[in-house]
Formats: C-alpha cells, structure tokens, sequence
C-alpha cells in the first residue's frame, strides 16, 4: 500500500483535531440555543432582554477570550519545537492574565447597564435585560479561567475535553435555566434573570472541571501544570499581551458587528429584536463549525511554524480553507431551505418567526464569506501575525460593514433588513483582506522559525 500524499495526510490529522472543537463550540452556541428557546417561549419580551443582555455580555467578553487566544499558537509552537518544559511557566502565567481579565470585565459588566436607556432600548426590554447582566456577570472569572486550561489543552492537540466539557455544560444549564426562568419547583419565576444565573452557575461548573482534570490527568502529568505557586512575571505577561491583545481587538471588532447591530435593532421594538435574536442565534450555531476548524488550523500552523516547515504550514492551512468549504456548504443550503423550520423551533409568534426566517436569508448569503474570513484569521494567529490583520479587520467592519448597515437600516428605513446588508458586505471585505493577507505573510515565513517570531506587518 503506497503512502498517503502529504495533503491527504494532513486534512486527516486536521479533521481529527478540529471535529472535538467543532462539537465543544456547537455545544457552545447551544447554550444561547437554549437561552432563546426559554425566553422566546416564555415571552416576546423576555427573549428581547436575553437578545440585548447577550449582546451586552458578549461585546466585551469578545477582548479576553481574543486576548487568550494567543496562547494555544505559543503552546503549540513550543510542542513543535521540542521545548515542552516551557509550557507549564506559560500556563501559569495566562492563568493570572486570565484571572485579571475576569475581574476587569465583572466591574464592566457591574456598571454598563446605566448605559442602556442613552443606548435608546426600548423601555420594556431594559427590566430584564438588566437583571439578566447581573445574574450572567458572576460568572465570568470562572469563563476566562475555563478558557485559558482549554486553550492550553488545545494547543497540545487535546480537543476531547473541549467537547465533553462543553456538552456537560448544558447538563446543568437546560434544567437550572428552565426552572428559574419559569419558577419550577418552588423557585421565584425570574425571567431573563434566571437565565443570567443559570449561565454563571454553568461556567463556574465548567471551570471547576476542567482544574480537576487537568490536576489529575496522566497525559499532562509530565508537564507540572500545578507543581508549585508562581507570581505574575510581569515580562511573561507583557509578551502575551502583546500578541494576544490585538487578536482580542480583532476578535471583538468582528463580534461587535453583529452585537452593535442587535442594540440598533434593539432600538426599533420588542418584535424587531426578538426575531434578530433568533436569527442571530442560528447563524451563530453555523458560525461554530468554520471557528473550531480555525482553532484547529491555528494550532496546525503554530506546530508547523516552531518546525520551520513552511510547506507543511500552508498545507496546514489549504486544508483547512478545503474542510471550511465543505461545512459552510451544508450550512447555506440548511438555511436556505430550512428557514422557516428553525424560526418556528423558538417561538410561537407568527409575526416574530416570519420576521426571523426573512433574516435567515441573508444568513445563508453571507456562509461562504464568514467562513473564509474566520479561517484566515486562524492561520494568522498560527504565524502570529496579529497587528496588521486587527487593521485590516477594523476597515472591513468598522469602515464598510457597520456604516452600511446603520445607513440602510436605520437611515433608509430598511429596518433588520438593511443592517443584515451590511454584515454581508462587512464579512465579505473581510474575507478578501485576510486571505489575501495569510497568502502574503505566508510566503514570507523564513525556514526554522523559532516560536517567538512573528509576521512583520
């Protein structure tokens, strides 16, 4: 039997790596799956409230979870490179930077609701988004620590745990979240607010395992993950900021598109921000397969990358780009076809679904382009090319993509329709820059790179 091609082999290796993320990350947009199916059938209202407080939640939730992104390229570079015993004062060092991000962002989130009348939501939704803030807001140093470990264990090509983990999660939030929510078993019926609760008692139950795994596993036991105690080391955290800062301002201008976008369809009425927030929501689900194949490219890239193979990191990359196509293939046709289906799975109002599956339309014009768009990201990150592409990530959304939108939407008068344009072309202008920036950055990679090198920009 003749050996596999190089290519064959590495979409294999690749497909294996990604398919535990892509599950840990559907699993993730279930979870707003389930936050949009209780309050959409709890109310109009209360599915409005968990529209906007999500998007108040993920807007700067979007820095530090782009900011540890910069940690699964460097693990996997130092594996690469055979310097495996760096690994674990790296860890403990993100772990602080990942504990600082969760405070800074508690006292955030403990202040921005003042901000939501001048933000000019309607008043009915303001209740409840606040309450549900408040209850989701506790969990978040729990989050930034659940995604520092599962970084680490990523970049070391260990995705199972990303998947059980996240899977686990809805174990606990579908029965909590639905009894507070409703008031099940004696307990306060609390709206948007139960949902706030449930979602920080899952991530703290997600965190909590995640610790025990790795403390007890074999498989990181060579390591010495928790082998002493280890204070910031302040150049330590400045070299990781300095990569991963600018991936979370990349991370949260894309994100912010689709957030700011739900708080100017917040401003037109219940109806209008339930129906984007369901539509939204699916989109989001399809969203997942491209970003856990980029995290998978990310990390093939990064171990190629501290080899100094340069073919075998654009090789890495191509097949991810050929996986991308595959899944955002089904993802367009699903939406395309099935549209209406979905829209009805959340609520029973007929004037909301019929709005939710027009939106759905759009979502399924834009697959092709989000998905390349997220899969350059991913290689880049795996160069460690971060600066340049936050620029060029700020033009397409910021520049083209969120103009276009209001412009349409609010100032034309096309409502949703118009600011889900200007996603379209956003992601698109996106695409076209980032590919053609890896394809630039890659050729460019000198042989034996050592892992701290970076992409001039």
């Amino acid at each position: 039997m003749s050996p596999q091609p190089p290519f064959a082999r590495e979409l294999r290796t690749s497909a294996t790596l990604a398919a535990p993320l892509v599950l840990g990350h559907l699993s993730t947009g279930l979870i707003g799956f389930v936050d949009s199916v209780i309050a959409g059938h709890h109310g109009t209202r209360t599915l409005a409230a968990v529209a906007v407080g999500t998007a108040l939640f993920w807007l700067p939730m979007m820095v530090p979870m782009g900011t540890l992104m910069a940690f699964p390229p460097a693990v996997s570079q130092l594996d690469g490179a055979g310097r495996r015993g760096e690994i674990a004062p790296l860890f403990r060092q993100a772990l602080w930077l990942a504990a600082m991000l969760g405070v800074v962002l508690f006292g955030f989130l403990s202040v921005v609701t003042v901000a939501l009348e001048p933000m000019g939501i309607a008043p009915e939704i303001r209740p409840g988004a606040v309450a549900f803030l408040h209850g989701i807001r506790w969990g978040v140093p729990a989050l930034t620590l659940y995604l520092c470990m599962r970084y680490l264990s990523d970049g070391l090509h260990w995705t199972l745990p990303t998947m059980v983990l996240g899977f686990g999660g809805l174990v606990v939030l579908v029965p909590m979240g639905y009894a507070l929510t409703w008031g099940i078993g004696g307990l306060p019926e609390l709206g948007a607010g139960g949902l706030g609760i449930a979602s920080a008692a899952m991530m703290w139950a997600q965190a909590i395992a995640f610790f025990v795994y790795l403390w007890r596993s074999k498989r990181f036991a060579s390591l010495g993950l928790f082998s002493h105690y280890e204070g910031p080391r302040w150049p330590l955290l400045r070299n990781l900021l300095a990569t991963g800062l600018p991936i979370g301002v990349t991370v949260m201008m894309e994100g912010s598109l689709f957030i700011v976008t739900a708080l100017l369809i917040g401003r037109l009425g219940g109806l209008e921000a339930a129906a984007h927030q369901i539509a939204i929501n699916v989109a989001s689900l399809c969203f997942m397969i491209p970003f856990g194949l980029a995290e998978a490219t990310t990390v093939r890239v990064g171990h190629a990358l501290g080899r100094g193979d340069r073919e075998g990191l654009r090789r890495a990359a191509f097949a991810g780009f050929v996986l991308m196509f595959a899944t955002q293939a089904v993802s367009g046709v699903l939406l395309l076809f099935g549209n209406h289906a979905l829209a009805g799975l959340y609520t029973a109002d007929a004037a909301v679904a019929a709005l939710a599956a027009t939106l759905l339309l759009y979502a399924a014009a834009f697959q092709f382009p989000d998905g390349v768009q997220v899969l350059s990201a991913g290689a880049l990150r795996g160069l460690r090319d971060t600066r340049r592409p936050m620029l060029l990530a700020g033009l397409a959304y910021w520049g083209v993509g969120m103009p276009l939108g209001a412009g349409l939407g609010l100032g034309l008068g096309w409502g949703p329709q118009g600011m889900w344009v200007g996603l379209i072309v956003g992601l698109t202008t996106a695409a076209v820059l980032l590919s053609m920036r890896f394809l630039r950055s890659s050729r460019r990679v000198p042989m034996n790179a050592g892992s701290d090198s970076e992409s001039s920009p």
